[in-house]
């Protein structure tokens, strides 16, 4: 029988070196990585050294992220092999960032998935050889500026440099009553841009469908997630392990902490093709976990490394936006006044991140397949300093004591709507497999 055994991280905002560290709980959590036949993270970093072909774009997933070059390096040095460049900060730099990346990842010989020069090559399975098995991973990313959307290449055009995308259709479900009133609201003001179909009225670009289940739906768009799947089927077919990962923001209405429902709707049909894991990663904080078929879900696994504040420098409309001089200044100042800013309309994290424990702690699962089931499936507590200064704050390190129950008690929480059950043993999450 063939046996697997997987570890999986979520956003890796990296800039500093790690392998300079020696404490007992950081060298524990890089032996546990380093004893895997494969480590997946979410490389969420530009790799570049401010070449002239790497402008910044206009619009960008937050901080710029970058990090030179050589900071690869550390994240091999922990143990990692297989890698997501698919994420909203992929574009950061425009396509001279996204091919010194996806450069200096081919040189290293890392596999990763989710960007290319075209729709094509972003979509396409990677492929990692193991002791025990073919890893295919397909990686793709629901919340992105739409420029950053790879497009299909033409026999007559070429196609369009960017990331996997998975795009989502949402409307609204409302009673009879309101959708009359907005009809009235549309006449008293003569709104552009509404029409009527069969199933559902449209206002300002808005859908509404009559019926029961009040407020906002999503599911993936037919598409993309088509395209995604026909990706797990080809991985399938020619690898031993799928992996699918999602780098996905989008929350339930509401309630944050549960993923849209096009997110589940996503990963159920990943596991259903034939994914053995499916990886979420993109809100920064824990989501539950669901086990379909003893398949895993993790619908986010936070931050494992989280230092988008040593980002080295910072381009003008940066500046700008936290109404700073763009053209003086240090780049220190940006993010002190950053810090202590409130989140804009339409964010969620408060004051970027910084005031919220739950985007400082996670967990590191560690999966053992045999044949094409899970068979073990623990969860290490993390946390990564958020009350050190910034020039440590963001590294990981295995929590223990109460810190680690406290971990390990909201993952459980979390993962009840999904019927996943768990229990502690010596600071560790066991998952229980029915």
């Amino acid at each position: 029988m063939k046996e697997f055994s997987l570890i999986a991280t979520g956003d890796s905002l990296i800039t500093m070196k790690q392998s300079v560290h020696s404490e007992p709980q950081f060298t524990r959590l890089v032996n546990l990585i380093r004893a895997v036949d494969c480590a997946f993270a979410n490389l969420e970093m530009n790799l570049h050294d401010y070449e002239t072909d790497c402008y910044p774009a206009a619009e960008c997933g937050g901080t710029y992220t970058r990090a030179h070059p050589s900071i690869l390096k550390e994240l091999l040095w922990m143990g990692f092999d297989m890698f997501s460049t698919a994420n909203n900060h992929s574009m950061d730099y425009m396509y001279g960032g996204l091919f010194s990346t996806i450069k200096y990842l081919k040189e290293a010989n890392a596999a990763y998935a989710g960007t290319g020069k075209n729709l094509a090559e972003a979509r396409a399975p990677s492929y990692l050889e193991t002791s025990n098995g073919r890893v295919g991973l397909i990686s793709a990313c629901s919340t992105f500026a739409n420029f950053g959307r790879a497009g299909d290449q033409r026999k007559d055009m070429h196609g369009r440099p960017g990331l996997n995308p998975l795009r989502y259709l949402k409307w609204y479900e409302a009673k009879t009553e309101t959708i009359n009133k907005l009809k009235e609201i549309e006449s008293e003001l003569n709104l552009p841009q509404v029409y009527q179909e069969l199933d559902s009225y449209h206002l300002m670009n808005t859908k509404y469908v009559e019926g029961d289940n009040v407020g906002l739906h999503t599911q993936p768009h037919p598409l993309d997630m088509e395209g995604n799947l026909e990706s797990i089927r080809d991985a399938r077919n020619q690898a031993d392990w799928v992996l699918f990962t999602l780098h996905a923001h989008e929350g339930y209405p509401g309630d944050t902490e549960r993923p849209a429902e096009f997110i589940e709707e996503c990963a159920r049909a990943a596991i259903d093709e034939g994914a053995h894991c499916f990886i979420g990663h993109g809100h920064h904080a824990m989501r539950g976990i669901e086990i379909r078929d003893r398949k895993p879900i993790f619908y986010s696994l936070g931050d494992f490394i989280f230092q988008n504040e040593t980002v080295e420098k910072m381009p003008s409309d940066f500046y700008d936006r936290y109404k700073l001089d763009p053209y003086a200044g240090v780049v220190s100042d940006a993010y002190d006044v950053r810090q202590k800013t409130k989140a804009s309309p339409g964010r969620t994290q408060g004051k970027w991140f910084t005031d919220d424990e739950k985007y400082w702690i996670s967990i590191v699962p560690r999966m053992e397949f045999k044949g094409d089931k899970l068979d073990e499936l623990l969860l290490y507590p993390i946390e990564l300093g958020m009350e050190k200064p910034r020039s440590q704050r963001g590294r990981p390190m295995m929590a223990t004591g109460e810190r680690a129950k406290k971990i390990l008690g909201i993952i459980e929480e979390l993962s009840k709507p999904y019927g996943t059950q768990m229990e502690i043993v010596d600071d560790v999450g066991v998952v229980w497999l029915k």
